[in-house]
């Protein structure tokens, strides 16, 4: 059995479609978990909140996803993000989403377990304790192991930290797709992850995928929102540190994609 693990999506639909492409080449697109954060920060909201309603979808909600939602921010334009640029991006990326699509969002819960084959797995966006809880490789492994004692399922799922990894602690698996539409590590590919079931283990591949950065950057740009937003699909950065690689206000043709990659060598990554 060969299940797609997504998350971080943020609203790029060009690299959520190359993603989706790119697992039914591989027999993986029938069953899709999707870690959250299915918008801010890219230009398709609505198209992305469409696509995975989609049967094959099982999804949760993001910390973003939240912050788009929520109402007291709103009544007060989100005067609580103290960015201006990011209090800007939740206000757009709120009227882009349609009143189905917000529906939608508000239905899903933050973690969801679910039984596929003989595993049980559990979805959350950050980690089992939180929903913004930023999971990686450099976590100390006793946290895992408080991690896995809450948890009743072979497999716990997260997304949130934009970081592809494999970890076992106390008997559960953790995994981490990386991001679909907004890499932090200078690699602007599409991350993510295909499982595959066997009676005696489980087999995890990463994979980065190439999709059509410019046509994101371009919709991206019809938005009116900051251009830092634009070079955060053109670098793999996020945005702190897109900011202080190319400042507030670049120059659009200064930048091509690649031009400051440092690309992962991680074992499990594969194009």
């Amino acid at each position: 059995m060969k299940i797609t693990l997504i998350a971080d999506i943020h609203g790029n639909l060009p690299a959520l479609q190359a993603v989706l492409r790119h697992a039914a080449g591989r027999q993986a697109a029938h069953t899709i978990l999707n870690l959250g954060d299915a918008v801010g920060y890219g230009p398709y909201p609505d198209e992305v909140v469409r696509v995975i309603q989609g049967a094959a979808f099982i999804n949760i909600i993001g910390n973003y996803d939240q912050k788009v939602l929520d109402k007291r921010q709103r009544q007060t334009n989100w005067e609580k993000v103290k960015n201006p640029d990011k209090r800007s991006m939740f206000a757009w990326t709120y009227r882009a989403l349609s009143k189905p699509s917000r529906r939608y969002l508000k239905t899903l819960p933050e973690q969801r377990a679910v039984t596929l084959g003989d595993k049980t797995f559990l979805l959350t966006h950050g980690s089992p304790a939180s929903l913004t809880e930023h999971l990686s490789v450099e976590t100390p492994a006793a946290r895992f192991e408080e991690l896995a004692a809450m948890v009743s399922a072979d497999i716990g799922l997260c997304g949130h930290s934009h970081e592809p990894f494999i970890w076992e602690s106390g008997g559960v698996t953790f995994i981490n797709p990386g991001s679909i539409g907004r890499p932090d590590d200078g690699d602007p590919r599409a991350s993510y992850a295909i499982l595959t079931l066997t009676p005696d283990e489980i087999m995890v591949k990463h994979f980065r995928v190439s999709y059509d950065i410019q046509s994101a950057v371009r919709q991206m740009r019809q938005t009116g929102l900051p251009e830092v937003f634009s070079q955060v699909l053109r670098q793999g950065r996020n945005y702190d540190d897109t900011l202080a690689l190319v400042g507030h206000n670049p120059d659009p043709n200064s930048l091509e994609p690649g031009d400051t990659l440092t690309l992962l060598t991680d074992f499990s990554l594969q194009d």
